[in-house]
């Protein structure tokens, strides 16, 4: 990175992401920091202590999304929010979330050491369950807050063992007496890593992200007849798992229709009786896709049910399908975007333009605030997993582009009124 007397300290940046990965730490090297869980309140506590020590002031609203304010110079101006999630995946990495929210923390500190007074104030976000990894619905908390979900269908989500989302709020003391939706913001950056193999593939140290591609998620539940493995004949067999089986077969093979440009997965099975003499009677399973262009995944979601249909009908099995929900593609914010890419110029940093293959809360904030986000490169392209990897040099090189964004946002001119 090429010289600037506004630099944001790397080594405590990597210090505080090895602090925060100890919690939940995995035997693997990852981390196991289910949303909710008293292993999230946890990292919640620390957070929240590391950013009073900040001199931030935190406030909490009814889904338990985290707000650590700094205070500006003209407090009438709207703030830069910044942020990402600290839950985890079952079987997560240190990097995917921790890395956004601890760099905006890495930020607070850097304009605390460097003594700048932004003129609008800065606040850092921690999302609760992005992931979606415990109650089955991914960016939860900024879906409530944006006005996607709705709080009370969100609360009554259960777990596996049966506890709502609305019982582990309260349970580790995280509901917050704010409500949750949106509120003026001048703007919102997320710093990430890409989860996947392009960056470092092609040698860029930064991602400028201009959008999130769409989505379509569904509940699938094949029920056929439970029988004896031994004595039922294939004439009258209704197996609900091979059902299940040809339904993912058919989610491949419409991925790879579309070239490498589509996502198709099915990432969650449950087995009913799933006894190894039993021909299963019930299989529980989960679908998606996801394209850049959201004309694609229209004809994906209007193309699937249907053929979807027909391999259950051939196999005697009923299958319900619930669409949980279709997310639009979604642009970011060029001015936003443009910051981004500056930053990134001006410290020397090469860099690439890229559509985000995940789901962001950065996808949700957009719908009300200016919204952009920034990549990392991770080794192999490699997340959801315990072996996630990135260098310190990158987290660094990450976070100082987020910095460099977020301070030039928070200082911009503003137009007259």
């Amino acid at each position: 990175m090429s010289a600037t007397n506004q630099r944001i300290d790397g080594r405590r940046l990597w210090d505080s992401l090895m602090a925060m990965a100890e919690i939940g730490a995995t035997a693997k090297g990852g981390v196991r920091r289910l949303a909710l869980s008293e292993v999230d309140r946890a990292g919640r506590d620390r957070f929240r202590a590391e950013c009073e020590q900040a001199g931030l002031a935190v406030r909490i609203d009814a889904m338990g999304n985290m707000f650590a304010r700094r205070a500006g110079q003209d407090p009438a101006r709207l703030p830069v929010l910044f942020g990402s999630h600290l839950d985890s995946q079952p079987s997560g990495g240190k990097f995917d979330g921790a890395l956004g929210v601890l760099a905006g923390l890495e930020v607070m500190r850097s304009l605390n050491d460097l003594g700048i007074a932004t003129e609008a104030p800065v606040e850092l976000v921690n999302w609760t369950d992005e992931e979606g990894s415990r109650f089955g619905h991914s960016l939860m908390g900024s879906g409530v807050w944006a006005g996607v979900y709705e709080q009370a269908a969100m609360e009554a989500l259960t777990d596996t063992e049966g506890t709502t989302v609305g019982a582990a709020l309260d349970g580790i003391a995280y509901r917050g007496p704010e409500p949750a939706r949106p509120f003026p913001a001048d703007a919102y950056f997320e710093l990430h890593i890409e989860q996947g193999p392009i960056l470092e593939r092609e040698g860029k140290q930064v991602g400028i992200v201009t959008g999130g591609q769409a989505q379509v998620w569904y509940d699938a539940v094949a029920t056929g007849q439970d029988s004896h493995a031994g004595t039922t004949p294939p004439s009258t067999r209704r197996d609900a798992l091979v059902c299940a089986a040809r339904v993912i077969d058919l989610v491949d093979r419409m991925m790879r229709a579309r070239g490498e440009d589509g996502r198709g997965t099915v990432g969650r099975l449950q087995v009913v009786p799933n006894s190894r003499n039993v021909v299963p009677g019930e299989v529980r399973f989960s679908v998606e896709f996801r394209h850049p262009d959201a004309a694609e995944v229209d004809r994906l979601a209007a193309q699937f049910p249907r053929e979807a249909g027909f391999i259950a009908r051939d196999c005697g099995v009923a299958l319900d399908l619930q669409e949980l929900f279709r997310i639009p593609a979604q642009p970011f914010d060029p001015a936003c975007v443009e910051l981004v890419r500056q930053a990134a110029a001006r410290l020397g940093l090469s860099s690439r333009e890229i559509v985000s293959g995940a789901g962001h809360d950065a996808v949700y904030v957009a719908r009300h605030v200016p919204t952009a986000m920034i990549f990392t490169p991770c080794k192999d392209g490699l997340s959801h997993n315990e072996a996630e990897s990135i260098e310190p040099g990158e987290a660094e090189a990450g976070c100082q582009v987020l910095f460099e964004a977020v301070v030039a946002r928070a200082n911009r001119t503003l137009e007259p009124r």
